[in-house]
């Protein structure tokens, strides 16, 4: 596990561009965090990272939102509203086994259709204005092991 503290949104930002460079082919992410916790924030800096130079917008009402213009494609996916009715037959795992990177947003929606192993990254907003955030980031398998270890 690897902790970090942003101050602000600039600095979260910053922190998921960084992130990004090491990221390659078929890396999955899960955004864990309340409402207002900077998932879509966390998501922009890693845009950024990847060299995607267009607006990102929370995928809320369109499940999934393509960005194809970076070094890497970016999947960026919020299942909040699958809550209900479960994800099979959506064909999320040709994302997740596809040539991009996905970042899902609200994963404990779509568990039965993760793969074993990704990187879980938990957004906590922390002190008085609720503006600065504490960023941990969860490996599960090797791959992500390796990467939080060469991520200095």
């Amino acid at each position: 596990m690897k902790t970090f503290h942003a101050k602000n949104e600039e600095e979260t930002k910053k922190i998921a561009a960084d992130l990004a460079q090491y990221l390659q082919p078929g890396d999955v992410l899960l955004l864990e965090g309340n409402l207002g916790a900077g998932k879509t924030t966390f998501t922009k800096g890693l845009a950024e990272g990847l060299g995607i130079n267009r607006v990102i917008k929370s995928p809320t009402y369109t499940l999934i939102r393509e960005y194809e213009d970076g070094r890497l494609p970016l999947y960026h996916m919020d299942v909040y509203r699958l809550e209900e009715s479960g994800s099979t037959d959506l064909g999320l795992e040709e994302y997740f086994e596809g040539n991009g990177v996905s970042v899902v947003e609200w994963a404990k929606y779509v568990q039965e259709n993760l793969p074993v192993s990704f990187l879980t990254i938990q957004l906590t907003p922390i002190g008085e204005d609720l503006m600065e955030r504490e960023i941990a980031f969860i490996p599960q398998g090797k791959r992500y092991e390796l990467l939080l270890k060469n991520w200095q």
